[in-house]
């Protein structure tokens, strides 16, 4: 390729930008919209898969050991747990901490467990943390049948439909995604086709005095990727300060909430946001010139 096939490409590319100005902003706008679309729905999806992480990394099962287990006893049984597969931490409660764990609790009410200070009924305990959250139920299972186990709670019920919810809420997530990334080619690919035939007849010209394929392809393909690199950079800058400033909102109002805050996960999320405008600028005109075109 020639370096004056290359200034071609780029000055018809250009060209083509200035003479179809209000098309070519039309198709920034359609990618503008797009992405923002696409890039909101991947932060939302990362978002809830950071939050199901963190509620799933809550999920612990507490063992209650019998009152007549102790001393070595108790310590056999810690161990016993520790071994058993799929098991990631056992940490022992005492009935002394367990209380004093209530009381933390109960803040100002803490004189509801005033008769505990006399007579501490709460029995010692371990608390498993298992490999991953779907391993709970079948840890649970077997801490139970070992001996001096009084009872296992993990929230039954609870942990199985959290599986359930967070599988969908991820697959869905997915879905949506892909069909956002596949319209989004198709709405750019349509505004980009108007450019196309707007030079019909340029176009039938050019094939007549034996342009090649490419020759005609490459401009078009150079202005979808000015095109779609320009609506990434619009997109990617819109949705830092949108999402800086809501993630500053959610810490001041509902600090309970922790959405992802990390600056590579961010910038990595923007830098894909720019290339696939980019590639989607491209894709657009090649359907466009392939397909409209039949070249």
């Amino acid at each position: 390729m020639s370096l004056n096939n290359i200034s071609y490409y780029w000055v018809e590319a250009f060209k083509s930008l200035y003479r179809n100005s209000w098309l070519s902003l039309a198709a920034v706008g359609t990618i503008i919209i797009s992405l923002f679309i696409l890039g909101s729905s991947v932060l939302l999806v990362l978002n809830v898969n950071h939050l199901a992480d963190r509620v799933e990394s809550g999920v612990e099962i507490s063992v209650y050991v019998k009152e007549s287990v102790s001393g070595e006893d108790l310590v056999d049984l810690g161990e016993q747990i520790k071994f058993l597969g799929g098991v990631e931490s056992v940490n022992f409660i005492s009935r002394e901490r367990a209380l004093e764990e209530m009381k933390e609790s109960f803040g100002d009410r803490q004189d509801a467990l005033a008769g505990l200070d006399e007579e501490n009924t709460l029995p010692d305990s371990y608390r498993v943390k298992a490999l991953s959250t779907d391993l709970v139920p079948s840890v649970a299972e077997k801490i139970e049948d070992l001996h001096g186990v009084d009872g296992v709670r993990y929230g039954h019920g609870v942990v199985e439909k959290l599986l359930v919810l967070s599988q969908w809420v991820r697959t869905m997530g997915l879905a949506i995604v892909v069909l956002l990334g596949v319209a989004a080619v198709f709405l750019i690919a349509t505004t980009i086709r108007l450019s196309v035939y707007a030079r019909r007849q340029e176009i039938g010209i050019m094939r007549i005095l034996g342009a090649t394929n490419w020759f005609i392809r490459m401009p078009f393909m150079l202005e979808g990727m000015l095109l779609g690199l320009l609506g990434g950079l619009v997109t990617s800058g819109v949705i830092y300060l949108g999402y800086s400033t809501l993630v500053l909102r959610v810490n001041e109002t509902l600090s309970f909430i922790q959405l992802i805050n990390q600056p590579q996960i961010i910038n990595y999320t923007l830098l894909g946001i720019t290339a696939l405008g980019l590639l989607l600028g491209i894709l657009g005109s090649a359907i466009s010139v392939r397909k409209f075109l039949k070249i």
